[in-house]
């Protein structure tokens, strides 16, 4: 009688008769072996780093030209090694056949587990934290298969032909089999796997450590798995910082300042490439406040700082990194060079380029500094209500912090690409009453004004003046007699300066100086040359409907040599002007294509144009320029401007003064909504020509509603159409 042996009927039936490809970690974790790991970091003596000037700006240099900083990081730091193989998307649910395996030896046993006779089950599978479940908890799941039962995890190298992508997950009473349609997709799910299961296994130790060395082995180790899956996914960074993150909160008190540190640099390669979560950076700020002068600082914070000021779009969901930024600029500023370090940090955030790269960079630079000058004054207010606290306030390390974070927006405003940002972002003067009044703050602030008001274009200086009408701005707060003036009107000079050359020069901005008349005659008796400039101003353009004011102003400009130039020179000019819009002369005119500027002005100063009612510039190269001689003209009905080079800053200026204009032709100008708002004033306009222009379907329905007498108005090719 022929025998079956046992070999021939379950052939390949258990996990030992197939060769595997063994990929798991070893898993087994000695308590013994833990407790007994050396306690030579408790030992070490924590000495600060005092870093040179030369070498901070070697590190932010070197952080800025975008090398790794885990290449700063000693001894202390993860070991990884580099990632080998396919990525593969994490798998959190799948359907795939299952089919599971007992491992009792008994003939029966292995006879229904044998290849011929296995059954295979097509079941939703779900990976969850802590375990292996089914959306269907029958027959072969009918129970979850527990992370912590797990024994091993691989790939079955050989199979048959029908059953070769398979994965063997040994359990105590038997095996789980799992088939993949091919082998990237089996692939991708024992990496998920062997994921899932290394995340609850560290979460289960960390949670339970109770000292230091041990608490700082397993966050390496996890974090080394992290640094080494081939699984690519948000989570495998950020599940380890918020776990990390749970501990700090659980165990803070025994944690020892130089595992404080080591910490830090085991998270460091986990930050290269995520923000740090709101605990971590509590954690972060308390070694800024503790040990400002260690090399941490410089070495590991400042890519992480670097990165959340590149990245972050806003701080008020993440006050506590907003915060760390902060104590990561006090810890910079007690370096041995001081705010020199700051500076070369900012410096380095804008780069070399003429133009930042990073759009965001500025405007969080901007809100931790305001954030930091709310917090001073806050801090200052408490102590001086609270008898306790007033006796530990230190005024002069209070000083020292406003100079710090004020000294950053001075260094801000010397980047020209930052001053519009930059002043449009402290036009409303977004800080409390109390640093307004503070003479300490007004003073250092003055050198970002200074900066600001400085700057040539229009759009840059104009951010001194309030935002909007009936709202003071940073002009009215340094006006002589002020508050904030303690340099005899120097630095409101500047201001004048800046704006009586450019958009100052309006009747509706010299209109509001006449409540500011006594400071302006008080700087030009004191020789400030732009002073003179804006009551000659006045005067040409009519704004001072007081006569005995306007004699004293005359008095003024006569009682120095310049001023008496400049009011000859406005006598000459109401002169030439009286005669100019003498009546005669044509009521129409036309300028040949290619005229300029010079040759409009010569032609209005051949004669009498007191009857110009029609001006054509059509395909001339005229620009805003023109404006100063149109606005002479007070008879015009009829302006054509097709195709020039006529643009915002002229379009303003003709629309205060060209009352009588009903007819005017913008085709094909470098207008945009900016100057068009302006036409909103010309009530008389019946016909409007906007084609081809940058007008906004916002700004023409504006028009619409603020010119009565419109009757035609030509948008085509524009936004509006």
């Amino acid at each position: 009688m022929a025998t079956i042996g046992i070999a021939d009927v379950c052939e390949d039936s258990t996990a030992d008769d197939a060769p595997t490809i063994n990929i798991s970690n070893d898993d087994e974790h000695d308590e013994e072996e833990r407790d007994n790991v050396e306690d030579d970091d408790e030992e070490e003596e924590d000495e600060d780093c005092e870093i040179t000037p030369l070498e901070n700006r070697r590190i932010f240099e070197r952080n800025d030209s975008g090398t790794s900083f885990s290449s700063l990081i000693s001894q202390n730091s993860v070991n990884t090694k580099p990632i080998q193989g396919p990525r593969y998307k994490l798998i959190n649910e799948g359907d795939i056949p299952i089919c599971k395996l007992n491992h009792t030896r008994t003939i029966v046993s292995k006879i229904m587990n044998s290849r011929y006779l296995r059954r295979w089950e097509v079941h939703k599978i779900y990976l969850d934290k802590t375990e292996i479940c089914s959306a269907t908890p029958t027959g072969m799941m009918d129970s979850s298969v527990l992370y912590s039962s797990i024994e091993d995890v691989h790939i079955v190298s050989r199979w048959n032909a029908g059953q070769k992508f398979c994965i063997r997950i040994t359990i105590p009473d038997g095996s789980l089999l799992m088939q993949a349609h091919n082998s990237y997709l089996r692939d991708q799910w024992l990496h998920s796997i062997l994921w899932k299961r290394h995340m609850y296994k560290y979460e289960k130790i960390l949670k339970s450590a109770r000292r230091p060395e041990v608490l700082l082995k397993e966050i390496k180790n996890m974090i080394d798995v992290s640094l080494t899956t081939n699984i690519q996914d948000a989570s495998i960074y950020q599940f380890p910082l918020d776990l990390v993150s749970d501990l700090l909160q659980q165990n803070l008190d025994f944690i020892t300042r130089v595992a404080h540190e080591n910490i830090i640099v085991a998270l460091a390669p986990l930050l290269e490439n995520n923000h740090p979560t709101q605990e971590i950076c509590d954690f972060f700020s308390k070694h800024c406040k503790n040990s400002p002068r260690s090399s941490i600082v410089i070495e590991l914070f400042t890519p992480v700082v670097t990165r959340i000021l590149k990245h972050n779009t806003d701080f008020g969901k993440f006050p506590r990194m907003r915060g760390f930024v902060q104590e990561y600029i006090l810890a910079l500023n007690c370096q041995n060079d001081g705010f020199n370090v700051v500076q070369n940090f900012i410096r380095c955030m804008h780069g070399p380029a003429l133009v930042c790269p990073h759009p965001r960079v500025l405007p969080n630079l901007v809100a931790v500094c305001l954030a930091a000058v709310y917090s001073s004054f806050e801090d200052k207010k408490l102590a001086m209500q609270n008898n306790t606290l007033i006796q530990s306030f230190d005024q002069q390390e209070w000083e020292k912090r406003l100079r710090l974070y004020v000294g950053m927006l001075t260094t801000m405003s010397t980047f020209e690409d930052w001053r519009h940002i930059l002043g449009s972002l402290l036009q409303p003067i977004p800080f409390p009453n109390d640093a307004i009044v503070d003479e300490t703050f007004t003073s250092k602030m003055k050198d970002v004004m200074h900066n600001i008001a400085s700057d040539s274009h229009c759009d840059v200086h104009s951010t001194i003046l309030g935002i909007r009408e009936g709202k003071e701005g940073w002009f009215h707060l340094y006006i002589p007699g002020s508050i904030g003036c303690d340099d005899e009107g120097e630095l409101w000079g500047v201001m004048l300066k800046t704006l009586i050359h450019c958009c100052g020069r309006r009747k509706k901005f010299l209109q509001g100086l006449n409540k500011m008349l006594g400071p302006v005659m008080l700087l030009a008796l004191r020789e400030n040359e732009a002073a003179m400039e804006v009551l000659c101003a006045m005067l040409e353009m009519d704004v001072v409907e007081n006569n005995d004011m306007k004699m004293q102003i005359v008095t003024t400009l006569q009682s120095t040599s310049t001023g008496k130039r400049l009011y000859a020179q406005l006598c000459d000019r109401q002169i030439a002007l009286r005669e100019l819009q003498q009546k005669g002369g044509p009521k129409k005119l036309t300028l040949p294509s290619k005229s300029t500027d010079a040759d409009l002005a010569k032609m209005l100063s051949s004669g009498s144009f007191g009857n110009l009612e029609c001006l054509s510039l059509a395909f001339t190269h005229v620009t805003s320029a023109c404006a100063d001689d149109l606005i002479k003209l007070p008879s015009l009905r009829y302006l054509n401007l097709w195709s020039t080079q006529f643009g915002d800053n002229g379009l303003q200026l003709i629309s205060e003064y060209l009352q009588k204009l009903q007819v005017l032709n913008l085709c094909e100008t470098p207008v945009t909504d900016k100057g068009l708002v302006c036409l909103s004033s010309l009530k008389n306009l019946r016909k409007l020509n906007l084609n081809s222009t940058s007008l906004s379907a916002l700004t023409f329905e504006g028009l619409k509603e603020k010119l009565p007498a419109l009757q035609e108005c030509d948008v085509r090719y524009t936004d509006a159409w």
